[in-house]
């Protein structure tokens, strides 16, 4: 009942809708009440006529007054009932939204090693169930709870009323069953959780599957796959027949129960009035509310039975918003406005102008120094964008205070292990500089720490010990969104979105106009191709951009980096995956775009590296060698042993280069 308390402390804002439910409820409840006494009194009048202790004209106003009373109750329950429902629909709305986006916020912002093991399918499998379970239980228990506790109390109270002995006997059976129903939820809850495992599990790999259909069908594995699927829902069939059994053997003991005490209650009920001390009509309304005392005493196993489901969906909710997020805060922290809530960003209202340009004009990209710029976005466009993005200002500033003689990129003696482990030190003692406009190139064997380096450097995980400074300034010091706003990644998978392209392009800076989108494919050379789309910029390009080309997509990854215009460039093996044609055609883009701009390189052809600055090697996790190409051609360290390697030619020595992540 924790989570769910925890729930409702989530979203305040709810409390008007909950109240006008909760009204509704009760006047329902009230106008239930009446129903019995209306019905008791209209067979009291009629008992009199027919027995001739009154007279037919005499009866025939009293009951139609009845009637109409009976009418007007009915027609106020009615739009009770309606308004109730509107509220409540409205309100299982408004928290389906508040918890939906306080869970994707807070996964946002997650650090990456949580990522780093979990799986797609089981993430979003438990967002839907726990969504879906806990907004069924509040609209129910809104809907039921008051009006269960005011008919139990007006029932208990009236009974006495009458005769104590009848509300001593119903107020015996609401703990009775309430125990009874206590007792199934321990066992019940586990086997819960069971089944909600196979389920993620099952969902995750059903997510993986579609992702990777092209590999799953050149394996011929169909079958595999849909039998372990099928596999994981036959195994909830058996948790559910264990479950159900417990759950109805108890609830056949519960019924039993009730039966035993109502069939007491309703004997007493008929002696009484046969001994004269209840008229027809007092027997009439005890009666009835008895029968309306079994509706909320039933209701309680459905509220219960949907609390435990609650409660059980609702663990994994918790338990991910229990996780740490980058910027140390926990779940509790998260703002969570349901209507009003900011969707997103909001598009830019006309185009932003080039460098050397106005606003409206022809898209172009404006070379100052040899270095590729789109336009600034413009200053009243920046609180348009995502409240957490300051975009390279803070970085460039950063960058102009500092001057010229500090680094742009300096890791100070940096040990890191995934697991935070020092047996397991993945980089250990890491000491290199990245000079302002310098190109860097990292060389050392696969799995050595080149792409963990990158992934440092745009602060995915925290150094175990030593410091990573950018112009100067330690980046936990500089703050997640100020160092990423400053960097521009080009990857080995360039991880588009589905959508068009200018939405993929104008990722860097969603409220960035058409002219600099344009500018900035042209300068990805991208131009060209997407211009000869039937939709142009607004072609969709498919889930993970799976309409274009290898050399469409890493160009388009290519232009969303320039246009993000970073003062700091990391390219990760940016053209490793590419054929020879657009490979030259996607080198050229990003040897236009390190113009100006620091560079950190994760290279695969020892092309690439010849035409660095200086090259970092790597070895066994520590930095072997630091100089420029010429200089470690000759040194006999390892970015000589590959140039050796790849003159040598021979297969063993192409093996080799393998090991090191160099095609050629």
């Amino acid at each position: 009942m924790t989570s769910l308390l925890r729930i409702l402390r989530f979203a305040p804002q709810l409390r008007p809708l909950y109240l006008g439910v909760a009204v509704s409820a009760v006047l329902m409840a009230v106008l239930s009440l009446a129903t019995p006494f209306l019905i008791g009194a209209a067979t009291d009048e009629i008992v009199d006529a027919v027995t001739g202790r009154a007279t037919v004209e005499e009866t025939l106003p009293a009951v139609a007054w009845l009637a109409a009373a009976f009418f007007a109750v009915e027609v106020l329950t009615t739009a009770v009932i309606s308004v109730g429902g509107y509220w409540g629909d409205v309100m299982a709305a408004r928290m389906r939204t508040i918890l939906s986006t306080r869970y994707f916020e807070h996964l946002l912002h997650l650090p990456q090693k949580y990522f780093d093991t979990a799986i797609t399918g089981r993430v979003t499998s438990r967002l839907n169930r726990s969504i879906t379970e806990l907004t069924q239980f509040l609209n129910f228990f809104a809907n039921n709870a008051f009006t269960m506790l005011i008919t139990t109390a007006a029932v208990l109270a009236i009974s006495a009323f009458y005769w104590w002995p009848l509300a001593v006997l119903l107020a015996i059976v609401f703990p009775v069953y309430m125990w009874l129903t206590a007792k199934t939820s321990k066992k019940w809850q586990v086997w819960e959780g069971e089944k909600n495992t196979e389920i993620d599990i099952a969902s995750g790999r059903f997510a993986e599957v579609v992702s990777q259909m092209p590999v799953v069908r050149s394996y011929n594995r169909q079958g595999t796959e849909l039998a372990g699927f099928t596999e994981r829902f036959r195994a909830t069939v058996g948790i559910t027949r264990k479950q159900s059994n417990w759950w109805h053997s108890m609830d056949a003991a519960r019924r039993l129960a009730l039966n035993l005490v109502f069939g007491v209650l309703y004997l007493l009920v008929f002696l009484r009035t046969a001994q004269g001390h209840f008229s027809v009509g007092d027997m009439v309304v005890l009666i009835q509310l008895m029968t309306m005392a079994r509706q909320p005493i039933m209701n309680m196993s459905y509220l219960v039975d949907s609390a435990q489901r609650a409660v059980a969906g609702s663990k994994d909710y918790f338990d991910v918003l229990a996780e740490e997020r980058e910027d140390g805060r926990d779940g509790t922290a998260v703002r969570a406005d349901g209507e009003g809530h900011d969707e997103g960003p909001v598009a830019s209202s006309g185009e932003a102008s080039v460098v050397g340009g106005s606003a409206g004009e022809k898209a172009e990209a404006q070379p100052e120094a040899g270095r590729i710029q789109v336009a600034e976005r413009p200053a009243a466009e920046g609180g348009a964008g995502d409240a957490e993005d300051p975009g390279a200002g803070p970085l460039r500033d950063l960058a102009e205070r500092a001057g010229q003689d500090v680094p742009a990129v300096r890791f100070a003696d940096v040990h890191f292990s995934y697991d935070g482990s020092a047996e397991r030190d993945v980089l250990a003692g890491v000491d290199f500089e990245v000079r302002q406009g310098e190109k860097v190139a990292l060389v050392g064997e696969s799995g050595g720490g080149k792409s963990t380096i990158t992934h440092l450097l745009m602060g995915l995980y925290p150094v175990r010990s030593g410091r990573i400074e950018v112009f100067g300034q330690g980046v936990d010091e500089l703050g997640l969104p100020a160092l990423r706003g400053g960097i521009a990644a080009v990857f080995q998978e360039p991880s588009l979105f589905s959508g068009t392209v200018r939405e993929n392009i104008a990722y860097a800076d969603p409220v960035a106009g058409d002219a600099r989108v344009r500018a900035a494919a042209k300068a990805a050379f991208a131009e060209g191709f997407v211009e000869r789309f039937p939709d142009g910029y607004e072609q969709l390009i498919g889930e993970r951009g799976l309409r274009l080309s290898g050399g469409q997509r890493q160009r388009i990854a290519v232009a969303r980096a320039v246009l993000k215009d970073a003062p700091i460039l990391i390219l990760d093996e940016a053209t490793s995956s590419l054929d020879t044609k657009s490979e030259r055609l996607v080198q050229a883009a990003l040897d236009e775009l390190m113009v100006g701009r620091s560079s950190l390189i994760v290279a695969h052809r020892l092309s690439t590296i010849a035409s660095v600055d200086r090259i970092v090697t790597l070895r066994g996790g520590h930095v072997d060698e630091v100089g420029t190409p010429a200089e470690l051609a000759e040194s006999g360290g390892i970015y000589s042993q590959l140039l050796q390697l790849q003159q040598a030619g021979t297969k063993q020595a192409r093996k080799l280069l393998k090991g090191f992540g160099i095609s050629g």
